[in-house]
Order: C-alpha cells, then sequence, then structure tokens
C-alpha cells in the first residue's frame, strides 16, 4: 500500500458520512477511460484521487476501459493507459472492459423495452437533435414513441442482427421530452456501428451510448462511489435512472469533482489528437504535451505528480491552475535526487594559455551539495576548456561579473581564469578566448586571497561528450478563450530549440531516463526516443528557479 498524506475533501467527506449514516461499509472506486486517446494529467488527477480514496479507507480500484465506440479506440491506447497508470505508482485490483458486458446491457435494454420504458426511433441524429428542444422550450415526441412493446422487441433484434444500415435507427430511452433537464428528453441508448471492435471483433453490430453503459458497469462491478468531473453532473438524473430502471441490484452513486485546467495547456483529447495528426508535435509523449507519456518523457517523476495532485486538492468548482506550481513539485523532487553536473550548451572554446599542453589533471566535484551521500565524482581539467557563450560578452553591460576582456573569474570546481585576448573569424564573430590562470586558486584549497564576483562552469574540451539539448516552452501562448479563434492560432513557434553542445565525460554512460541538474540551465532527463549510446540527447525538464511560491 503506497503512502500518502490524507488530505480533507469534499469526496472525503461524503464518504466518512456514508459510513457513519449505514450507507456503506466498505468502498470501490474505478477509473474508467476510454480507450480512444493517450491520458493526460487531468486524467492523472483522476486517478490519483480515485486509487488513494479506495486506499485510505481500505478499498478496492478498478480499471475499467469504457470501450463502447469502436470508430475511435484501439488496443495501443489500452496498453498506453495501463502503463501510466503502473507508471504513476498504482496497480488496480480488478481490469474490466465495458464490451465484456454487452450481453448483459443487451439484456437490460430488452428490459426496458418490455417495461416501455425504451423503443426504437427512427429519426436520424440530425432529426433527434433538433426535436429535443432547449433550455425555454420543450422537446418533441418522436413519431415513434408510441410503437408496441412487440414492435421494439423485433426491430431491436433486428438491429442487433444487422438488418439496418448505421444511423438508420436507434434505441431511445422513454422518459420526458418536457423534462427541464434535456438529458432526460428520451436520451439514445444504442445505435448501430458496423465496425469491427478491438475487443469483440465483429459480434456486435449496436453498441451502447455512454450514459446507458456507464451507470450499468459502475452497479456490475459494485462499485459504491462513483466519482466523474462536473461536465457530467446534469447526467446524474439519467445515471440514477437507468440504475432503477434496469433493476440493478448493486445501486451505485455519481460524485462529481472540478477537472484540472492548466495554463498554457489544452487538455481537450479531441486538441491534443489534432496536434498529433497535425505533426504540430511529434506524437502523443512529445515533452511539449500534457499527456503523461509526454510528461513521463520530458523528465517528470510520479512523485512530483502525485504531489502535484494532492496539493491542488478536490474542488466542487472549476478553476484554472499556473503550470508553475506542477513546475515546483518537480523542483521540490529532484533538487536532494539529481545529480549536479556541468553542461555547455552553445560552447564558445577557451585556451588557457599558461596551462602545460601534455597536461592534465582530475578536480573533484560534489555531485549534490544539499545531499552530500550522493558523494563525489571526478572532473577532467586541461589546457582547452568549452565555456558559454553567454558568459563572454565583448562589450559588458554595468553589473556584469562574467567573462571579458581583463576580467577574472572562478571556474566552478577549478581555478580563477583572465580573459586575456579573443579571437575573431573573417565575420568578426567571437570563436575562441585566449585566458590564463593562477594555479594558487584551486577550489577547495582554501584559497583566501581576493576575490571575484563571478563563478562560471565549463567542460574539458579533450574529453567532453557531445550532446544535443531540447529546450521548451509552453507550447501555448495563451490560455484558451471564447473568442472564436482556434487554440491553433495560439501555438509558441518557439516551443522547442534544440542545441548543440557538451557534457562532463561521467555522463557518457547516462541512461534513458536519467535526471541531473546541469549547472545553473536546469533540470534535465535523458530522452528515451531519441537518446542513444553513441547520441545523448536530454530534455530540459524545467529551468532550476521560479518566482513562483506555494499558498500559505
Amino acid at each position: 500500500m503506497m503512502e500518502h498524506k490524507s488530505s480533507s475533501n469534499f469526496l472525503r467527506n461524503i464518504i466518512l458520512e456514508d459510513f457513519k449514516a449505514g450507507k456503506a461499509d466498505h468502498v470501490v472506486t474505478r477509473f474508467p477511460p476510454e480507450p480512444n486517446g493517450y491520458l493526460h494529467i487531468g486524467h492523472a488527477k483522476s486517478i490519483i484521487l480515485n486509487f488513494e480514496l479506495a486506499d485510505e479507507f481500505k478499498g478496492k480500484t478498478h480499471l475499467r476501459f469504457d470501450d463502447t465506440n469502436p470508430t475511435k479506440e484501439d488496443t495501443e491506447y489500452v496498453e498506453s493507459i495501463k502503463e501510466d497508470v503502473q507508471w504513476l505508482g498504482y496497480q488496480w485490483d480488478e481490469l474490466f472492459f465495458a464490451s465484456n458486458y454487452f450481453e448483459e446491457m443487451y439484456n437490460r435494454a430488452i428490459l426496458l423495452i418490455k417495461k416501455g420504458k425504451a423503443y426504437v426511433c427512427d429519426l436520424t441524429a440530425e432529426e433527434i437533435r433538433k426535436t429535443r428542444g432547449s433550455l425555454t422550450e420543450p422537446g418533441q415526441p418522436s413519431p415513434w414513441r408510441e410503437r408496441s412493446v412487440e414492435e421494439n422487441l423485433e426491430l431491436f433484434e433486428e438491429m442487433r442482427r444487422g438488418a439496418f444500415k448505421d444511423g438508420e435507427k436507434v434505441l431511445r430511452a422513454k422518459i420526458d421530452m418536457a423534462s427541464p433537464n434535456i438529458n432526460l428528453r428520451d436520451p439514445v441508448l444504442y445505435r448501430i456501428a458496423h465496425a469491427s471492435h478491438h475487443n469483440t471483433g465483429d459480434k456486435w453490430c449496436i453498441y451502447p451510448m455512454y450514459d446507458f453503459a456507464h451507470p450499468l458497469e459502475d452497479a456490475i462491478e459494485g462499485v459504491t462511489h462513483s466519482i466523474c468531473t462536473l461536465e457530467f453532473e446534469d447526467h446524474r438524473p439519467l445515471y440514477d435512472w437507468i440504475v432503477r430502471e434496469c433493476e440493478m441490484e448493486n445501486v451505485p452513486h455519481q460524485y462529481e469533482f472540478a477537472r484540472l485546467n492548466l495554463t498554457n495547456t489544452v487538455m481537450s483529447k479531441r486538441k491534443l489528437k489534432q496536434l498529433v495528426e497535425e505533426k504540430i508535435v511529434d506524437g502523443w509523449n512529445d515533452p511539449r504535451m500534457p499527456t503523461i507519456s509526454g510528461l513521463r518523457r520530458r523528465g517528470y517523476t510520479p512523485e512530483a505528480m502525485r504531489n502535484f495532485a494532492r496539493e491542488i486538492g478536490v474542488a466542487k468548482a472549476d478553476s484554472v491552475v499556473d503550470t508553475k506550481m506542477l513546475e515546483h513539485f518537480i523542483r521540490e523532487d529532484l533538487k536532494l535526487k539529481a545529480p549536479r553536473t556541468m553542461a555547455v550548451l552553445k560552447p564558445l572554446k577557451v585556451v588557457i594559455t599558461n596551462y602545460p599542453e601534455d597536461q592534465a589533471e582530475m578536480l573533484e566535484a560534489e555531485n549534490n551539495p544539499e545531499n552530500p551521500e550522493m558523494g563525489v565524482r571526478m572532473i577532467p581539467f586541461s589546457r582547452e576548456i568549452y565555456i558559454e557563450q553567454d558568459d563572454f560578452a565583448e562589450n559588458p553591460p554595468p553589473k556584469y561579473h562574467r567573462l571579458y576582456l581583463g576580467n577574472e573569474v572562478r571556474l566552478k570546481n577549478a581555478y580563477f581564469i583572465k580573459c586575456n585576448e579573443i579571437v575573431k573569424d573573417e565575420s568578426g564573430r567571437v570563436i575562441e578566448l585566449h585566458c590564463t590562470y593562477d594555479p594558487e586558486t584551486k577550489s577547495g584549497t582554501g584559497f583566501t586571497g581576493r576575490k571575484v564576483k563571478g563563478t562560471i562552469h565549463w567542460v574539458d574540451a579533450r574529453h567532453a561528450v557531445p550532446a544535443e539539448f531540447r529546450l521548451y516552452e509552453p507550447l501555448i501562448l495563451e490560455n484558451e478563450t471564447d473568442d472564436g479563434t482556434s487554440f491553433l492560432e495560439h501555438i509558441n513557434p518557439h516551443s522547442l530549440e534544440i542545441a548543440d553542445g557538451f557534457v562532463e565525460p561521467t555522463m557518457k554512460t547516462s541512461k534513458s531516463q536519467d535526471k541531473f541538474q546541469f549547472f545553473r540551465h536546469g533540470y534535465f532527463n535523458v530522452d528515451p526516443l531519441y537518446s542513444s549510446a553513441d547520441h545523448l540527447v536530454f530534455n530540459r525538464i524545467v529551468s532550476l528557479k521560479s518566482s513562483f511560491e506555494l499558498p500559505k
């Protein structure tokens, strides 16, 4: 059982009240994704909520695939969802597919028909929409609403046998076309779809609608607390009607909470799929995507995701969470775990002219000053090194404490160096610096002479390992608005910058998903897709600092 900090929220209080009132003596929750895409961080919030609520009350959580739409679902998504749930740190007690219940759902639909609570309708989807009415006007009854029980049973059986084309007929609940809740105006329960299903193949050509299938699934599995997001609040009366009229033995109850919305992020599965299909990103696991697989590839950890979800809590009203809060938790998780090394992303060569040409030495450096248990490493130092281009200025601005002609700085874990000469190419671009070092200023020797204001990082040119660095910015420039513009108009054209530089030789054996803090650059992760032993690729997870602070 995973240890986690319990926090008070209205769902937890509901369960406590149910126990106190004798309405429940156990807890069964479920996470019920449709396998029509990859999970995103909003789903992660739901996973964490459902599993940890059940875990706190020593209950169970089911993983159930709501696979009632064969035209959009695929086993690829099924497998990715399983991987995401387990990566987050959870293991389901039972694994279910809605499609395994198709026969029972069909029989419950037969029961509704026999009770006069459902009928076969010949209206098209567009005609049903037009006759449903509005918030101020009642709907218009279907011309086929009063078909006899016998005729409905016969037609529904013919639907199952494949006698009709897609869209030719549907099965509708017979409730109330004047209900103020539009969801109760004879909703469609079954539609015809001549399509192969990833789990049942060609056995069925009629498929239950989500609103019919979902409450039945919960009841069949013995779910006690069916937790979903706020957009299903208006569907709750239909949920209860189906459970009641289908005469289910177990009676689950639905509770709604606010979904997760993040700044500079789209959370619609449809929009995420559009980003993939239009090749704006390089797949569902692109590190710029808010998918769990994308965040994993970028370098986020399950611990950071869980702590983030617990901090934002569970609310009854929608709100937008600043992405900086998520970044805060990955920094907090990695600051004591990630080794601190040096990487030069945009290299500028420095020749230390008074250092012997044939000499090299090994310098000691702490792997993580905040976590001494991580020990030390040895890094090579010789006559030629690389520094960052940004750590040199030919015409330094005021209060610039890094390297410029005549100025002295400390090389991290090494010596003081002083810039004496600038070398340029034919275009006037600075391509090399000539410096001198002071051997008395070696780090760790207790040198107490003069002081310098700037410290810069470096890598030894002779032993440096080439690497590619992928620097990410938000994919969406602005939060979504209702101004009628497409979210594609707000795509950040600079969401990915690729730099070619060098890392310390100790990192040559880095493996997929290894994480590091690069001095001054931020936290980085070895890319599991593009990185190899011959070509290291690092994704920047997050920069080092932010002005964000958790609310007191």
